[in-house]
């Protein structure tokens, strides 16, 4: 998506890295966030992604390198920073026990926001989230939707000029995970906020102004959606075979051409020859067999040659430095 953008950075990270015992989860990772800027950091489960985020949100401090929030450095000026984001976690973090409205309310006290302009922040981010109705309801009973978009809206109770959400859909439906996207779109051009967000679904990043994507605690590729598939994309035939020798047959066949593979399924870089070669030869062998166009899923591909869709959580995912009270999921 072409949306409007600031020429001027306001999310800047300037070589940044961290370190988990012998684990290295940045390696010196740069990139820069445009004001009113939809900016993805795509990768899979233990990229780096969240231990990012959790740096620029003060959560943890840097092992090396810069990491400033509208002018401000996150180690050395951790509170002004602080007061210019808006954070929606990855894990639940609302109050269960209070209503949706004492979750907003709580969290523009802890803002100094004044009574009057809390109560309309507080009005207005309900309506946007549509939740006006479920005001005086506790959070608990809410859909796991629901306080998603709860906690989208809590995040902006404080008038934040730039939004950190990590991985907002996860464990989330298709239908539900649409709605949240529309929200951020929506508080993007509304707004005129600054949106950061990290995620391992392809099909959300689509939208985005541009996308970093982010391996192994590297940065791969930065560019805008567009730019990354007509640099690094790449056209692929996936083909399911009936049998393992039949498997065996193709891959022996193809090896020059042999982009991934699963259990189940071979990828090869394509064309129009390929594919008329493969179901000349092999018609009656196949199961299936499909052509993919350049997306940013044959990008990351291209760039790791392994697939992002259906990435098990690495190790340092399942590290958590802080538990479930507010820490760090090292992604």
């Amino acid at each position: 998506m072409d949306g409007p953008t600031d020429s001027a950075p306001v999310v800047q990270v300037d070589k940044v890295s961290k370190r988990y015992g012998r684990t290295l989860a940045l390696d010196e990772v740069s990139f820069d966030v445009r004001g009113r800027e939809l900016f993805a950091l795509l990768g899979p489960n233990g990229a780096g992604k969240t231990t990012m985020l959790h740096i620029l949100c003060t959560i943890l401090r840097p092992d090396g390198g810069l990491a400033r929030i509208g002018g401000f450095d996150v180690v050395r000026q951790p509170l002004a920073a602080r007061r210019r984001l808006g954070i929606v976690f990855q894990e639940p973090s609302l109050d269960d026990r209070l209503t949706v409205a004492e979750n907003l309310n709580l969290h523009g006290l802890v803002y100094g926001v004044p009574r009057k302009r809390r109560r309309q922040r507080i009005e207005e981010m309900l309506s946007l989230v549509e939740l006006t109705d479920w005001a005086d309801r506790p959070a608990r009973t809410l859909s796991s939707g629901m306080k998603r978009r709860l906690e989208i809206a809590r995040a902006l109770v404080h008038d934040s000029e730039i939004m950190l959400l990590d991985e907002p859909t996860v464990g989330l439906d298709a239908q539900t995970r649409d709605r949240i996207w529309s929200y951020i779109h929506r508080l993007r051009d509304e707004r005129q906020i600054t949106v950061l967000v990290t995620t391992h679904y392809i099909e959300e990043v689509e939208q985005s102004d541009r996308v970093c994507v982010i391996d192994n605690g590297k940065v791969l590729a930065l560019d805008t959606p567009a730019a990354l598939k007509r640099e690094h994309g790449q056209q692929l035939l996936r083909v399911i075979p009936k049998t393992d020798s039949d498997r065996q047959a193709i891959l022996s066949r193809y090896a020059n051409r042999l982009a991934g593979e699963t259990r189940d399924t071979i990828l090869l870089t394509s064309d129009d020859a390929l594919v008329e070669s493969v179901l000349g030869e092999y018609s009656g062998r196949i199961r299936s067999l499909a052509v993919e166009v350049p997306s940013l899923e044959t990008v990351f591909l291209s760039l790791t040659g392994r697939e992002l869709r259906d990435q098990a959580a690495g190790a340092r995912e399942q590290t958590r430095a802080f538990g479930k009270r507010g820490g760090e999921h090292t992604r």
